[in-house]
């Protein structure tokens, strides 16, 4: 029995999200019994989350007791933790699991701390305060999401033999039958004379939004960038600065795979000024756009090179404007780079599937 403890709001519109659940499915696919551990919260979301994300009822969620403090920020966010790990310290069974999995380091410090064992850490981010330092020290072992998180926690004195990296993942059936082009702008509203440069997700600081907006000043008026994801309020501010820009407002994931039928480009302008963009993510929307059958554009990072090598996107210098309206210009000016661009993109799919990403982790669980 794998218990997989997660301090999250599910569902949330975030992409983790949609990782724990996708991950939790494939690894009960792959043979294993699984439970998902997370806090009652309060979500404005009210679904269910199997019904949220479209996957099947084939592992069980148990939701524990926890005081709810996060909005008061550091101090609340503790509490809330240290509660939520409280709860599942006291419901569980310390024979009625093999493994304890998840990705919050400060949980599974305290559940470390409280005498449970067999715990497996799949750290996103780099963290390495004080309870990041006991998990990795007294973890079975350490799941990390790119070289660059395996060459962090090396730098830090974990032994490499304790870190597998396995990135993320996406479910490559769901993108075998996107919309064709003109279905998918008329569903979302876009000009159909316009070529469409098409980014998809968090309007973050480190995701490069800023110099993707800033690169719109430089392009032709044939060509208009186009942005899926943010919150109304900020993205209301930004209609006026960037008129240029089409601001679609949050879309919901399982309309991912023809949206992207939308765009004639798709752009993924992390910045290099962050080590979780630099070095640590292993970005979903990139992973889910090498199955688009779209030419990428994208920051010239380790991070984005260990998914699209050299030859699979577009790449240019991260925070510079008019490199990437360049670079997105070089593709839409050259049908036949675009061409080899995506197709190179595409093969590179197989490499990630959640059954992959299961399997990999089994192999770590079976050990």
């Amino acid at each position: 029995m794998i218990l997989y403890i997660t301090n999250a709001r599910m569902p949330t519109e975030k992409a983790h999200g949609l990782q724990i659940m996708k991950t939790c499915e494939a690894l009960v696919r792959a043979g294993h019994e699984l439970t998902l551990v997370v806090p009652r919260r309060r979500n404005s979301i009210t679904a269910d989350p199997f019904a949220y994300w479209n996957i099947p009822k084939i592992f069980g969620v148990r939701r524990l007791p926890t005081l709810d403090l996060i909005r008061y920020g550091r101090v609340g966010f503790l509490v809330q933790a240290f509660t939520f790990a409280l709860a599942a310290a006291l419901s569980l069974s310390r024979r009625g699991y093999e493994v304890i999995y998840g990705r919050d380091e400060v949980v599974l410090c305290i559940l470390s701390l409280l005498g449970f064992g067999n715990i497996v850490w799949e750290s996103h981010d780099g963290a390495w305060n004080s309870c990041a330092r006991l998990v990795a020290r007294h973890s079975r072992a350490l799941v990390v999401v790119s070289e660059g998180l395996k060459e962090f926690y090396i730098e830090k004195g974990v032994s490499s033999g304790k870190i597998t990296v396995i990135p993320n993942a996406i479910d490559a059936d769901a993108f075998s039958h996107p919309q064709d082009k003109k279905t998918s702008r008329d569903r979302l509203g876009l000009p159909q004379d316009t070529k469409i440069a098409l980014y998809i997700g968090r309007l973050d600081g480190w995701k490069g939004t800023d110099t993707l907006l800033e690169a719109s000043g430089y392009l032709g008026p044939d060509t208009r960038i186009a942005v899926i994801g943010g919150d109304q309020d900020h993205i209301e501010k930004l209609r006026g600065q960037y008129p240029h820009v089409l601001f679609l407002g949050y879309r919901p994931y399982s309309e991912l795979p023809d949206n992207q039928a939308a765009a004639d480009v798709l752009v993924v302008p992390n910045t290099g000024k962050s080590d979780i963009s630099v070095r640590f993510t292993s970005p979903l929307k990139l992973i889910a756009h090498l199955a688009a059958m779209r030419p990428i554009v994208a920051s010239d990072l380790p991070s984005i090179r260990e998914i699209t090598g050299d030859d699979a996107a577009l790449l240019v210098p991260a925070d510079d404007a008019r490199a990437l309206a360049g670079g997105i210009q070089k593709v839409l000016a050259d049908p036949s780079l675009g061409g080899r661009l995506a197709k190179r993109a595409h093969e590179k799919v197989a490499r990630y599937t959640w059954s992959a990403r299961a399997e990999a982790i089994g192999g770590i669980l079976n050990k």
